[in-house]
C-alpha cells in the first residue's frame, strides 16, 4: 500500500512532529544531489539528523545533538526507517509496517524522556518515520531537507566495528559524495563527556 500521512503528536513542553512515509516503489537514492543548504537563512533552523533504533548509541548520538543546539541553536530530526521485510505482502506485511511503526513511537517517547532528564527539555525534536532501505531513505531525508546540516551517528564501542550503518555510510562507495557532514560519536564516552565535548 503507498500513500502519505502525517500523525501530529503534542507535548506539554515542546512539540514533537511524527512523519509517516510509505516509499514509492520507483523511488532510488539520489546521493549525488546537492541540495543547497539554507539552514542559517531567515526562517530556516539548522537540523541535526540522529537515526533512531534500539542500539545503545543512539543514546550517544542524541545527547551530542542536543548539547550542540544548546549551545549554539538548532533542533533535532530523528528518523526511524522501517525496513519490511521484502518476502512479506499484503496484510502480513501491513501488520509488520504498523508494529514497527508502534516501536518507532514507543522509541521516540523513551529519548524525548532521557532528553529532559539531561536538561534538554527545551529542545525541539521532530521525530519521521519513513518504509524503505535505511541509507535509501536517509539520503532521501537529507535531499528533501534543505535545513539538515549534519548527520549525527553513534559508534559501537565493539570490537566488531562501529556498527553497519556507519560502516556503509563511511567506508561504503557513498562516503565522498554525501552531502553534508558525518558526526561519529564513540560509544563509549560518557554522557558528561559527550557534553563537554559537543
Amino acid at each position: 500500500m503507498n500513500y502519505w500521512g502525517r500523525h501530529p503528536v503534542r507535548s506539554s513542553r515542546y512539540e514533537l512532529v511524527t512523519l509517516v512515509y510509505f516509499r514509492l516503489p520507483w523511488h532510488k537514492s539520489s546521493m549525488t544531489t546537492m541540495l543547497k543548504r539554507r539552514s542559517f537563512e531567515a526562517g530556516h533552523h539548522r537540523k541535526f539528523l540522529v537515526i533512531a533504533d534500539d542500539s545503545r548509541e543512539v543514546e550517544s548520538a542524541l545527547i551530542f545533538a542536543a548539547s550542540r543546539i544548546q549551545r549554539s541553536g538548532g533542533q533535532i530530526k530523528m528518523l526511524y526507517v522501517v525496513e519490511p521485510d521484502a518476502q512479506f505482502w499484503g496484510g502480513v506485511r501491513q501488520v509488520q509496517i504498523e508494529e514497527e511503526t508502534n516501536k518507532a513511537k514507543a522509541l521516540f517517547r523513551l529519548f524525548s524522556r532521557k532528553l529532559a532528564k539531561e536538561g534538554f527539555e527545551n529542545v525541539v525534536v521532530e521525530e519521521v518515520i519513513v518504509e524503505g532501505k535505511r541509507v535509501d531513505m536517509i539520503s532521501a531525508e537529507i535531499d528533501k531537507d534543505e535545513d539538515i546540516a549534519i548527520l549525527v551517528l553513534g559508534a559501537a564501542a565493539d570490537a566488531k566495528g562501529p556498527g553497519p550503518l556507519i560502516t556503509s555510510l563511511v567506508s561504503g562507495p557513498i562516503a565522498g559524495r554525501f552531502p553534508i557532514p558525518i558526526t561519529i560519536v564513540p560509544g563509549n564516552l560518557t554522557i558528561d563527556a559527550i557534553k563537554t565535548l559537543a
